[in-house]
This record gives structure tokens, C-alpha cells and sequence, in this order.
């Protein structure tokens, strides 16, 4: 035993020798000092890479690829007597948490994670990520290697290296030589869609929750794997702001825990410490709250961690002059970054035990006593079985527990379909997720019917619950009910069919059956779909059942085994007819069945669309539908014949160049038979124009109203203190709240939906009712959110206001969604609105 412990003394004692003629500084392994340069992603991988070479300490991991199939990496830093027991510190973490069974051992490590330039164009922070590499790593770095003693380090050096390395060779493409602090130079105005996003132009600092995108999916196996105690999210803002660190700005979640309020506190301070050192002015307790759950520090927070943003001024070149006259460097921008970071691991490492200690009483506080009000949430069992897969799949993603009950029960609960309390039968085939367990605060913030609001001056949405997104039958319970059994997906319906069928038919109810569809036309099925509900064989099938008959299919080589097939991989049931004569309801050969025919789809793209509803149209496209989409760039749209497409969809942007005389063409390849697809404030170019049925008031005395109104609320705010002025401007806002809108699913714009759509409206939009057309979707009266905050003004405006309109124009379609049923591509009702805008309408 003595010679074993002599043998390790002597390893420790030469590991710094070793290691110091292996290891290169950034400087020595780039040829350049950081922030000379913005660093390519590929190089900065590399750099990652050689540390873990020359350190027996540092391990290099790869956790994923992007879209454009960069890498997805990370590193795990510890002292190299922590190393030989690494697997046991994580486990040991996952057992103090709950996510795995069994006792930890007595020893105690803090877990710190470092993540990295999520926006590609905040790109200061992968630089300050080689530099705090290096002195976390550096065996010479005495107060670095006591920390680590303690604490285990992880690094995530990009989150995002489509956007970075898309801002990186913009930059290094037009940056001047020498560098210009001219905010107006061409170097610090990227062209659209900007860096900031990833490869779908989704901003991956709101996805964590709703993990639609592959980095997101790839990061949040690995964070479960771990569970860090300390999580920072490094950010830019805009040049002429200092720097921002926590304690975060109200309203914070209630669910979040005293600890780690005070802990916030606590780290803020240390990082004070080293910025009025050098003179750095910072704030606090501003802007960047800790509310909506799919942020960089929301999630970690509410997956136990102190979860935290950093943000930089910056988002700009490598030298910029701010409005005080002053230069901000990269340089300047990467080390107070690069002194945060470090500043972090040292405060956590010196209250290594406290942390832990927390962080297990946390979780020991979900198990056993979670202070939520609704303790179980139940989702019916007789919800479509689609959209209970892509519920469970996505708890899945986020390791939260969930199954059956054991015997079936009468209570109470709050019912999400009336938002009322009342009578609520829980049956054996019913789901539940009670928050007795590891992410019981991260069940209840997405889960709650009410989330408690501090403050309205929130940074993002208000309002998020998957229960409307998916518009479930579903109830929240103050009681406590436990899973009996595992959750076992519904069997498959037993359906008789023929061999040679007359027709095939598919119900239509899910983003799967759209899936379907696309793969059916783009086999050459010939498909039709049913405006009207039908029974046949005893079975009834409602409005938009797609239907496949043999007539018109005979020039489809083996066409029922690629129908079976297509069916059978993509999971769904098929029902067939050996006649065309139908119980009730239209004969197969009727006109109320219609062909759907192949529409070749356009999307407008570019400088003045929104690059994020355009990311999201172009995502669900690819990667959902995988249903062909041309994107036509704007600096070019004019030119293009109309005449190619049979789908138009504009996203949310901001149209100057939709002048009159544009709009007068594509006004009249809509007449001669075109689909035009306008989202949210894309609306704005056509309200009130000429060709066009969309019209912001009713008729001229409603407009006078409502401009006198207007005149009243600013003259009865007049005298508003200043101090008051950004709660005045909050009054005319939504921020992001949830709406009941009436809905006509007896239109093929509703196909698939039920009679209420649950809608998350982002804009303050209101257009009067469309007339001669249908006012599919509305808001009648005056609303007011299911959920989620709506200022007073804001909300009166909306009364008696068009949601979703269709207007039939000559040959053609015109679909006004005026709320976007896309947003950041969670919300899967709104994603069959677009479908069905695409496949359905105008057929």
C-alpha cells in the first residue's frame, strides 16, 4: 500500500513537468493572440482536442453534429486525482438527484458547466473558452489546481457552430484591415439571417425546453447524464451596454428555491469582486429575468442547478466605438467572459459542500415534499394516439417519469378544456405525471394552469403550456396519485381489410397523417380527402379522412404494397372499403371529395422576412414533412414567374418592397388559380390594400372609434411619471399569452382540429372579420387569456378580431393567419393549421 501511494506522489509531483512540455497556450497553438481574430469553429475544436492530448485530465468528447455536420463537443477538467473516480462523481450526482437508484458515496465534488456562444454572432465567448480552458488545464496554475481539487469542470466551447462559423466568415470575410469602429462599417452589420441562429434560423436559447433542434436534442442527453450543480449561458448584448451577471431581475419562477436566489447572489458578488478591481462597470437584477423555462439558465434552474446568464456588450467586430467615444475590443470582450468563468469555478469550489448539500435537498424536496399546488397531471388515454407519442417521447427527452395508474379513481382537478375546476374520472388507461420526482419543478413550469407572475415586465413569452399546444383532454390534480404500471402505447385498432380494396382510408388527425400524406404524393399516390364526415362498414370517419381508391391509381406500380408499406413504417392504421357507396354521409365519387393535388410550395426568404418564421416554415418542411420547399430570396422574388408555384407562403417580416404594383401581380396569380399564405405581421403589406379582402377595421366608424379611444387612453396618460414609462408601454403589449379561439373546423383550415384552438398569440394584431370570406378562426366579444399576460389596452383591441381567414379570390386562395401557428415549431395544433393551409384549402 505504501509503494502504491509513493508511486501516485510521484505521478502528481512530475504531472506539471509532463504536462508544461506538451500543452500550448491559444497564442502558441493558433499563431495568433485571441482576439486578434475571430477563431473558425474546426480551430477551435482542434485547440479543445490538443488540451485533452497533452492532460491526462481533461477529456474531449464529441456529443452530436449539427445540421451542416459540424461537430458537437465538449471537455470534463478535474484534478487528476478526481480523474481515476469520474464516472463514480457523476453517478454519485445522479443518485442525489434521484435520476438513479442507490446511496452515493461520502465524497462531495461541485459540478460546474460552462456552455458557450449559443448565439452564433455573440461570439466573443467559444475566444474567452480557449483562455479559460487553458488556465483550468494548466498544471503551473497553482489557484486554478486547488480549485479543481473540489470541483469538476465541464466545457462546451459552441452550442451553436452553424451560426458561429456563419458570423465568423462573414467577419473575417469583410471585417476592415485594420479593424474600423465605425458601427456603421459594413464589418458590424451582418447581412440576413445574421449569425444569431442556428442552421433552421431557430434561436437555440429558446429551445431547451421544446428541443425541436438536433443540438438541442444531442446537449440535453448529455446535461441529464450529469446534472451540473452551477450552469452559465455566455451572452452578448448590444455594444453600448456593459456587462450583466446575476443575481437575475424579476420575476423569477416561485418555484425556484431560496438557495438558489442566494446563491446567485453570492456568485454576483464574487464576479463584482474582480470587476471593481480593474474598474469594469457591470449591472444587476435587470432585464434578464428567470421565468420562461427554455432559456440557458431557466432550465438548468429548473433542473436543480444555479442556472445563470452572462451577457457582454458586444454582438459586433473586434474593435467597435461605443456612444461614450470609447473602443470595445474583442480583447476587452473575451477576458471579462474569460474572468466570470473562471471567477464562477472558484467561488463554487470554495463552497463545494454547500453547493452539494443544496443540490441534494433540492431534489430530496421534489421527492418527497414539492411545494406546487397541482401535485398530478392526467392526460386522458382516449387522446388521439399521436398526439399522446410525441408528448411522451418529448418527457422522454427530458428524463421526466410518467405511466399508468393502478386502479382507476374519482376526484377533482382542473379541467384544461373548460378551465374550470370540477369532477374528474382517472381511468386505468390515463397517463400520469405526478411531480413526485426528479424534474417536479420542470413539470410544474411547463405544466401548471397558472404560472404566479412577480412582475410583467418579463424578457419573453408568458405563457407555454403543452397541454393547449397539443390541445389535450387533460386535467391538473392537487392530489397525489402514483404510477401503478408502466406507460404501454395504445395497441393499434383491428381493422378488417380487403386485399384489393376498392379504397383505402386514412383518418386525418395528426402532424403524422399530414407526414403521411406528403409521403403518398410524393410516391405518386393519388389521394383525396373528405370535406364532409362518412360512414362506411360500420366505421364513421370524420371531415378530412384521406382516402386512396384504385381508380386513378392503376398507372402506380405495386400500388397496395406501397400503400401497406408507406402505412405500416409510418405507423398508421389502415381502414379499407370494397365499395364506394357510403351509409351516410358523400359517396366516394361525389364532389365534397376532393383530389389533392401535387402544390409545388414557394417560401419568401430573405432580407425583410423574419429569419425565424422563415427558419421555422423551412424546418417543418425538411425535417417533419420532408416535403419539397423552394426558398425565393427577396433580392431576387420580383423577377420570379408566379406562375412556377401553387403555394405562396409569406412569413413574418417587415415588406416595404411589397409596393402597390407587386402586389397587384401577386394578386393576380392568386385570381388565376395561386395559394397565398400570409403569417402574422406579414399581414401588414397587404390590410387595406387594393385586390385584397384583409381589413384592419370593419368600415370607417369603427376606425374613428377606435382612433378616439386611442386619443383618450394618451391623453388620460399624459402626465405618466418617467419612471412609469416602460409600464406604460407594457399595457399595449402581449407577451406571448394563450387565447381560446373559436374555430369552424368544418373548413378544410381546421380540418383535423377540434372546435377550439388554443392560441399563442405573440402580436397585438386585430383585423376586423373578413367579408365574403370565412372567419375560420376568431375571437369573439372580449377576450382575455387562458394563460399567460395581456396588457389592458392590448387586449381590448383584440375584441371581435379575425384570427384565421381564408378569402377565395378568383381561381385562387388567400389564408390570413394572423397569429403565427409556427412560433419556435412547439405548438403542434397550430403546425396543422399551416398544413392544411398547403394540402386542403382551395382544393
Amino acid at each position: 500500500m505504501i509503494k502504491r501511494l509513493l508511486i501516485f506522489t510521484f505521478v502528481l509531483s512530475s504531472f506539471a513537468v509532463l504536462a508544461q512540455q506538451k500543452l500550448l497556450s491559444p497564442k502558441e497553438f493558433l499563431g495568433y493572440e485571441l482576439g486578434d481574430h475571430f477563431t473558425r469553429h474546426h480551430r477551435v475544436v482542434e485547440y479543445f482536442r490538443h488540451v485533452a492530448d497533452a492532460l491526462p485530465n481533461v477529456e474531449f468528447y464529441q456529443y452530436g453534429e449539427t445540421y451542416e455536420r459540424r461537430p458537437l463537443v465538449y471537455v470534463v477538467i478535474t484534478a487528476p486525482e478526481n480523474f481515476q473516480n469520474l464516472e463514480q462523481i457523476r453517478t454519485d450526482n445522479l443518485k442525489r438527484s434521484g435520476m438513479m437508484d442507490g446511496t452515493p458515496s461520502a465524497d462531495k465534488k461541485a459540478i460546474v458547466w460552462l456552455s458557450y456562444n449559443v448565439h452564433g454572432n455573440e461570439a466573443n465567448s467559444t475566444e474567452a473558452s480557449m483562455l479559460t480552458l487553458y488556465e483550468l488545464s494548466n498544471p503551473q496554475n497553482q489557484k486554478t489546481q486547488t480549485w479543481l481539487k473540489n470541483t469538476v469542470v465541464i466545457m462546451d466551447p459552441c452550442l451553436n457552430p452553424d451560426g458561429r462559423d456563419r458570423y465568423t466568415n462573414f467577419y473575417n470575410q469583410y471585417g476592415n484591415m485594420p479593424p474600423n469602429g465605425d458601427e456603421d462599417s459594413h464589418e458590424h452589420n451582418e447581412p440576413w439571417p445574421h449569425g444569431r441562429s442556428n442552421h433552421y434560423m431557430f434561436d437555440l436559447n429558446r429551445d431547451w425546453a421544446w428541443a425541436t433542434q438536433t443540438e438541442t436534442q444531442a446537449r440535453l442527453k448529455i446535461y441529464n447524464q450529469w446534472m451540473p450543480h452551477v450552469h452559465v449561458d455566455f451572452h452578448e448584448q448590444g455594444h453600448n451596454h456593459p456587462y450583466f451577471f446575476p443575481p437575475a431581475a424579476e420575476p423569477f419562477h416561485n418555484i425556484i428555491s431560496n438557495w438558489q436566489r442566494e446563491f446567485q447572489v453570492t456568485i454576483g458578488k464574487n464576479n463584482a469582486r474582480y470587476f471593481d478591481e480593474q474598474g469594469w462597470l457591470y449591472f444587476t437584477k435587470e432585464v434578464f429575468d428567470l421565468y420562461y423555462p427554455s432559456y440557458g439558465d431557466t432550465y438548468p434552474t429548473y433542473s436543480g442547478a444555479i442556472g445563470m446568464t452572462y451577457e457582454q456588450g458586444g454582438q459586433t467586430g473586434i474593435t467597435v466605438t461605443t456612444t461614450e467615444g470609447d473602443p470595445l475590443t474583442l480583447k476587452d470582450r473575451l477576458t471579462h467572459h474569460h474572468t466570470t468563468g473562471l471567477s464562477t469555478v472558484e467561488i463554487t469550489a470554495q463552497n463545494y459542500t454547500r453547493v452539494v448539500d443544496e443540490f441534494e435537498k433540492y431534489f430530496r424536496d421534489n421527492l418527497n415534499n414539492p411545494a406546487a399546488i397541482y401535485k398530478t397531471y392526467v392526460i386522458k388515454g382516449s387522446n388521439n394516439v399521436d398526439k399522446i407519442e410525441q408528448l411522451t417521447k418529448w418527457m422522454d427527452k427530458h428524463s421526466i417519469r410518467y405511466g399508468h395508474p393502478s386502479a382507476g379513481k374519482a376526484t377533482r382537478g382542473f379541467d384544461y378544456q373548460t378551465q374550470t375546476a370540477g369532477n374528474v374520472s382517472v381511468s386505468t388507461d390515463d397517463i400520469i405525471i405526478n411531480i413526485y420526482q426528479p424534474k417536479s419543478r420542470f413539470i410544474t413550469a411547463v405544466f401548471e394552469p397558472q404560472s404566479h407572475l412577480s412582475d410583467s415586465l418579463t424578457y419573453d413569452i408568458t405563457a407555454w403550456n403543452l397541454m393547449y399546444a397539443n390541445n389535450l383532454k387533460a386535467f391538473a390534480l392537487t392530489e397525489r396519485i402514483n404510477v401503478g404500471k408502466a406507460y404501454t402505447p395504445k395497441p393499434a385498432e383491428n381493422t378488417a381489410t380487403a386485399s384489393k380494396p376498392y379504397a383505402y382510408i386514412f383518418k386525418y388527425q395528426s402532424i403524422q397523417d399530414v407526414a403521411f400524406l406528403s409521403a403518398l404524393i410524393q410516391k405518386g399516390i393519388k389521394v383525396r380527402s373528405s370535406d364532409k364526415a362518412f360512414t362506411i362498414h360500420g366505421q364513421t370517419f370524420d371531415r378530412g379522412t384521406l382516402l386512396i381508391t384504385r381508380r386513378n391509381n392503376e398507372s402506380v406500380s405495386d400500388f397496395d404494397n406501397t400503400v401497406q408499406t408507406l402505412a405500416k413504417n409510418m405507423g398508421r392504421v389502415i381502414y379499407t372499403a370494397t365499395t364506394g357507396f357510403v351509409e351516410s354521409g358523400k359517396d366516394f365519387g361525389s364532389g365534397s371529395i376532393h383530389f389533392i393535388k401535387t402544390p409545388k410550395v414557394a417560401l419568401l426568404f430573405g432580407k425583410e422576412t423574419s429569419s425565424l418564421s422563415a427558419g421555422e416554415i423551412w424546418y417543418y418542411f425538411e425535417q417533419q414533412l420532408h416535403y419539397p420547399i423552394t426558398t425565393l430570396g427577396t433580392d431576387y422574388f420580383k423577377y420570379v414567374p408566379l406562375s412556377k408555384y401553387d403555394v405562396l407562403i409569406i412569413p413574418e417580416g417587415r415588406y416595404s418592397s411589397l409596393d402597390d404594383k407587386f402586389l397587384e401581380k401577386i394578386s393576380g396569380w392568386v385570381s388565376a388559380g395561386g395559394k397565398l399564405i400570409v403569417i402574422a405581421d406579414g399581414l401588414n403589406a397587404f390590410a387595406d390594400k387594393k385586390g385584397f379582402a384583409l381589413k384592419t377595421y370593419a368600415s370607417d366608424n369603427e376606425k374613428d372609434n377606435a382612433e378616439k379611444k386611442q386619443k383618450e387612453t394618451g391623453q388620460q396618460e399624459a402626465l405618466i411619471r418617467y419612471e412609469d414609462a416602460e409600464r406604460k408601454q407594457i399595457s399595449n403589449f402581449i407577451g406571448g399569452a394563450i387565447y381560446k379561439v373559436t374555430l369552424d373546423n368544418s373548413h378544410p383550415l381546421a380540418f383535423g382540429l377540434s372546435n377550439t384552438y388554443y392560441s399563442l398569440k405573440t402580436n397585438e394584431l386585430h383585423f376586423a372579420y373578413l367579408e365574403g370570406g370565412w372567419n375560420v378562426g376568431a375571437l369573439k366579444g372580449k377576450p382575455k387569456p387562458v394563460q399567460g399576460f395581456a396588457g389592458k389596452h392590448a387586449n381590448e383591441k383584440l375584441a371581435n378580431s379575425m384570427v384565421f381567414g381564408v378569402e377565395e379570390k378568383g381561381s385562387g386562395t388567400i389564408i390570413y393567419l394572423v397569429d403565427n401557428p409556427m412560433f419556435r415549431c412547439f405548438w403542434e395544433d397550430g403546425k396543422m393549421l399551416l398544413s392544411n393551409a398547403v394540402f386542403l384549402v382551395g382544393q
